[in-house]
């Protein structure tokens, strides 16, 4: 009688079984981690870097959608992805949530099927529900082993198109406010924007780089900031005076805990009937599957390298890494947001990241001693979403006045691109060579690229990612803007084996790498690993005598 094994599968579902298997023995810790300092103002911190900027996307797919997604529906959606993702992810670390990239699909969706005729809800429904199958086929297949692609190019090109999109619907908020020839309104949402980003980005630059008062002072302007500046300027239009006399839009808001749109296939409420013969036809249904296909490629990329970035080689994390059973978790999440008519949640750039560089703990002279790994820092902030959506909050939501969002946009966009690195490539060509060898106010990363003998694979590359990044805003500037997500992966295609004909391997070293340690890849590496421990192939275990090591390393940890 054959035994049966996951080799007999073809290792099915093997990476969700050793994620969880490495993972669980953790879980217990996870909690019990959280009695520390760092975890009350990590919590409040993400709670507001995960708020304020859905708040903005809501106000983008509500008016891009004829009023079909708003408040609520973001906030609903964001809530569910952080209680889900805080108590039973891997890696918990990880701020899932409605992103730029997936306002863009909605609203691009809804362009493109309106005109058809096509019920948005209902279609939107099936492109979730065939995403949520592709997800799970993926992550049981082990199929999330092509992550190894994704390198420091993809990463950075993408964090630079990110901002360029904060950019844009910055702009795009600001002229709105100057419809129906508003000008009084127009004029002084942009005078509240340009006030927004003093203040904003001045708290950000006050604390992380001038040395006025202590580190905790210092701290708080980081951490707070901009969630104090948004207080103050939705208050700042109650002034009186000429304000009062000024007619400013607001962010729109339903009633608590109620879908704010009742039409295009959602006269039910928060379930949507998605079945073939009462809103949708059976066509419709299948061509859900093209759009299904590039939201996986989208959440594939953007969720994965969330979480990469997360766990980054600058954080010295000790708990394993878990990128199989997440990218199952993460189907899950979709098709219940299909279900419920929601904007599916995603890994969040810049916020994962923002989120364990917030919980990190440092000694008096500022080295990273270690990072406080728990799941109750992403547990309660979505709990805390779920109590905005409550009646008191939406009244206080829907006093912001669009300004401040579009304010908001702009702060994430120029604090984004300060710290992107293909924004201080760009810096570097026009900084005076004599105070990068010099000064020594003059940061690191510019003498080490001050340093390369043979700046022009530097500038070939820097060229290359400032391509990809334009390349893929631009494509969200047609119809076409759909299929971004392809671009995304063409991209990591090209900086996987394209890039190497280009520039020679030992320059493209110097300037690309892995975005985290090889102890947090190893996770992907595990089929490779079994195989050579079951076949006992030599070939094998010459290429792979340093990974399997590795992965050791990672299991020791796993099992104390």
């Amino acid at each position: 009688m054959t035994k049966l094994s996951f080799k007999t599968f073809n290792y099915w579902g093997y990476g969700i079984y050793n994620d969880l298997k490495s993972r669980i023995p953790h879980y217990k810790s996870d909690f019990v981690d959280a009695f520390n300092y760092r975890v009350i103002p990590s919590t409040t911190f993400i709670f507001f870097t995960n708020l304020l900027p859905a708040l903005a996307f809501s106000q983008d797919m509500f008016d891009k959608t004829k009023n079909s997604y708003g408040v609520n529906e973001v906030l609903m959606s964001s809530a569910l992805a952080g209680v889900v993702f805080g108590l039973f992810s891997g890696q918990p670390l990880c701020i899932v949530g409605v992103t730029g990239p997936i306002s863009i699909f909605s609203y691009t969706v809804f362009e493109l099927i309106e005109p058809r005729g096509t019920p948005y809800f209902p279609f939107m429904c099936w492109i979730y529900l065939w995403s949520m199958v592709f997800h799970f086929v993926i992550a049981l297949g082990n199929y999330i082993s092509f992550l190894k692609i994704i390198s420091l190019f993809s990463c950075d090109a993408f964090g630079f198109f990110i901002c360029l999109v904060y950019i844009q619907k910055g702009i795009q908020i600001l002229a709105r406010q100057f419809d129906d020839g508003n000008l009084a309104s127009g004029y002084c949402s942009v005078m509240i924007s340009l006030l927004m980003i003093i203040c904003g980005v001045g708290s950000f630059l006050f604390g992380k780089y001038l040395h006025y008062f202590n580190h905790w002072i210092r701290k708080i302007f980081v951490d707070y900031g901009v969630c104090i500046s948004v207080i103050f300027f939705t208050g700042f239009i109650h002034f009186g005076g000429h304000l009062s006399e000024t007619d400013l839009a607001r962010l729109p808001t339903a009633s608590s805990f109620q879908p704010t749109f009742n039409g295009l296939g959602r006269e039910h409420g928060w379930f949507i009937h998605f079945w073939p013969g009462e809103n949708i036809a059976v066509s419709d249904v299948f061509l859900a599957i093209p759009f299904a296909i590039l939201l996986t490629f989208l959440f594939y990329f953007d969720h994965n390298v969330s979480s990469l970035m997360c766990q980054s080689k600058e954080y010295p994390l000790k708990k394993p890494s878990s990128f199989h059973w997440d990218f199952f978790l993460l189907g899950i999440t979709t098709g219940i947001a299909g279900i419920l008519g929601l904007p599916a949640p995603n890994g969040l750039i810049p916020q994962a990241p923002l989120h364990t560089d917030s919980l990190v703990v440092h000694n008096k002279q500022g080295k990273v001693l270690s990072v406080v790994e728990q799941r109750v820092t992403n547990t309660v902030q979505g709990l805390l979403t779920f109590i905005v959506m409550t009646k008191p909050f939406l009244v206080v939501l829907g006093l912001i006045p669009q300004a401040v969002l579009s304010g908001l946009f702009f702060i994430m966009a120029i604090t984004g691109l300060h710290g992107n690195i293909v924004t201080n490539r760009l810096r570097f060509l026009f900084l005076d060579a004599e105070y990068i060898e010099y000064d020594d106010t003059c940061p690191e990363m510019f003498k080490q690229m001050q340093r390369y003998e043979n700046k022009k694979w530097f500038y070939i590359y820097l060229l290359l990612e400032v391509i990809a990044g334009v390349s893929e805003f631009a494509i969200t500037l047609t119809k076409g803007a759909v299929g971004f997500p392809g671009v995304l992966m063409l991209f990591a295609i090209c900086a996987k084996w394209i890039w190497p004909l280009i520039i020679p391997k030992e320059e493209l070293a110097k300037l690309d790498g892995d975005v985290a340690d090889q102890i947090i890849l190893e996770n992907l590496n595990i089929i490779e690993y079994i195989k050579v421990k079951e076949n006992n192939s030599q070939s094998y275990k010459d290429e792979l005598e340093e990974n399997i090591s590795n992965f050791e390393i990672v299991h020791r940890h796993s099992t104390k």
